[in-house]
């Protein structure tokens, strides 16, 4: 992991102070709330439905035990007992008063942790494969490379005021685990022909209102050149993005309105100009982050009480056979331990339970532990002899739910239960469709299957990507939630199967979600081959017709009593009413 240098520290204690002098002056009156808005922003401190929240960098999704202990302390004696995992590696606290915001900022700087540039226009925290330094399949951690631009982004005099927030992510793997192609930047480590390392450079991916696949701009960026031509991107996004509407600013509309080639040709232009100030400072820093990011010593030691467990412990095979992944040392893995508890609220972590965590990672995963962008927390160095006595302690304090990527592992925003911008909720859904899955015990039959909902059009439950997305939306004072189907983060080699979903038709109220959802499950179960089948090839295969069918049963009986009047040999009257026009309505409903 990163160590923090006499440089790192002191600037954080400058920035405590600075801000700490910001909120007295806010609370003193000197400064309106318009003119704190901005200084706040830049601090991670955002004015909520309720309270003030304060969001806390996670960077690159990598902990160690001290740092997670601090967290809990924070949300111990400065909030509610808890903090809220997001989809971006960070952590929330949701109840802070203005009045304690520094002193919590001094309290993570003791630890080597900020909330700077966490919201917004400006990089934000920089993301990265939630299993990085340990999946089998990596070609080489991203780590080092996160911090690379992690520091290099961190108060860059030329991007503090960009058209929009600004989001890179990085994966060393040929799998996609850090969705990189719903970022702004996304960048996949490769290898060339000579087995050289560069990257696979996308750009204009989003989600939101105007949801985007990112493009891509480089099919191999030589990794010495990763530093100039990433600043190459923002600083002609910076001269281009829109500023006359907030709505129009993101990259990914500068790219559709400057159109992919003469976007492509001015950054280029602009990497020939900066290419020659990186002399090799930045190489000479990261081959310094590099040692930081060393792989631990991985013991050995025998497997026979992994195995005995196995066969003994139902509950702990199950387990094993949903939160576990394989590590790039066979007798080890990465365990995910589940923030997904049937009924529990997705991402929230009581303190009692970061502390345990915290002791586990020192016990069992080198002092590592991960956040992923599914609000899952991973401990990714384990050795398979350690895992009998690991589930038990996950199991005593309620975080050895067997469901991980399962159809309860739902990613949720915190919607309008929290959030100022939500416009319906989104917990007590989530809530609900997990209670539900728990008392009809069907999830292991339904296998792999991704719920993502989010409470308004901003999209920060990832609802675009999920096999089955719920989007919670305002319709005349009343809840209203559409779904889409078919969604995919990028689950194919190099995220070739990402896809947005597709809008399923008219929405639903509050009380007839979890109906809607379960009728699209057992409508899955039905249509399926076999039970290796996931839903996302279901999909594929068949298209929306028959799950649209079970969405708006009315509708298609409806179609079939007219389409059996059409054919009716009797009947040589013209139907002027098109079998699929309910289905058209829902459409562009």
């Amino acid at each position: 992991m990163h160590d923090q240098d006499q440089f790192d520290r002191a600037f954080l204690r400058a920035r405590v102070a600075q801000f700490r002098d910001q909120v007295a002056r806010r609370l003193d009156g000197s400064l309106s709330e318009e003119e704190f808005r901005p200084l706040r922003l830049m601090n991670g401190v955002y004015l909520q439905l309720h309270a003030y929240m304060l969001r806390v960098a996670i960077p690159y999704g990598t902990l160690n035990a001290r740092q997670m202990r601090a967290l809990a302390d924070i949300a111990t004696r400065w909030d509610k007992g808890y903090g809220h995992f997001t989809t971006r590696q960070n952590i929330q606290f949701n109840w802070p008063r203005l009045v304690d915001v520094p002193d919590m900022l001094d309290a993570l700087a003791e630890v080597g942790l900020h909330a700077i540039q966490t919201s917004g226009n400006t990089i934000r925290n920089v993301t990265a494969d939630h299993f990085a330094g340990a999946a089998a399949d990596e070609v080489e951690d991203p780590r080092p490379w996160a911090e690379l631009l992690r520091q290099w982004s961190t108060d860059h005099a030329e991007f503090q005021g960009l058209p929009r927030k600004f989001k890179i992510a990085l994966s060393g793997a040929r799998r996609d685990r850090a969705v990189l192609h719903a970022h702004d930047i996304g960048l996949q480590i490769l290898r060339g022909e000579a087995g050289e390392p560069g990257f696979r450079v996308l750009a204009g991916g989003g989600l939101g209102r105007t949801p985007v696949k990112a493009q891509l701009l480089r099919g191999f960026l030589p990794a010495r050149d990763l530093l100039p031509y990433v600043e190459a991107v923002v600083s002609t996004y910076n001269l281009l993005g829109r500023r006359d509407n907030k709505y129009k600013a993101r990259i990914k509309i500068t790219l559709r309105e400057t159109g992919l080639a003469p976007f492509r040709e001015m950054v280029e232009q602009r990497f020939a100009l900066l290419r020659p100030d990186f002399a090799g400072a930045d190489q000479a820093l990261l081959a310094r982050l590099r040692r930081q990011f060393a792989p631990p010593a991985l013991r050995r030691a025998a497997l026979d009480g992994f195995r005995a467990a196995r066969r003994r412990d139902p509950v702990f095979r199950a387990w094993c056979d949903t939160n576990l992944t394989a590590h790039r040392q066979p007798d080890h893995a990465i365990v995910t331990v589940s923030l997904k508890a049937h009924g529990a609220t997705p991402g929230d972590a009581s303190a009692a339970q970061m502390r345990l965590l915290a002791d586990l990672a020192e016990q069992y995963s080198h002092d590592e532990l991960r956040i992923s962008h599914e609000q899952n927390v991973i401990l990714p160095h384990v050795h398979k002899a350690d895992l009998p006595a690991l589930h038990a302690a996950l199991r005593g304090a309620g975080l050895a739910t067997a469901n991980v990527g399962l159809a309860s592992d739902i990613i949720a925003c915190p919607g309008m239960d929290y959030c100022a911008l939500a416009t319906a909720r989104s917990i007590p859904v989530a809530q609900a469709i997990a209670r539900r899955l728990e008392a009809l015990r069907i999830e292991r039959d339904i296998g792999p299957l991704r719920i993502k909902i989010s409470g308004c059009i901003n999209a920060c439950g990832h609802h675009h990507l999920g096999d089955i997305g719920i989007l919670g939306l305002d319709r005349a004072g009343v809840e209203n939630y559409q779904i889409t189907l078919g969604g995919d983060a990028g689950s194919g080699n190099l995220g070739e199967n990402y896809a947005l979903g597709e809008r399923a038709g008219p929405g639903f109220a509050n009380d007839q979600i979890l109906p809607a959802v379960e009728r699209l499950i057992q409508a899955y179960l039905r249509l399926r081959t076999g039970p290796d089948e996931a839903f996302a090839d279901t999909f594929r295969r068949l298209g929306a017709a028959p799950f649209r069918a079970a969405l708006y049963p009315d509708e298609a009986s409806e179609n079939a009593r007219k389409s059996d009047q059409k054919t009716d040999p009797q009947d040589d009257q013209p139907n002027d009413q098109p079998n699929d026009q309910p289905e058209n309505r829902a459409d562009a409903a």
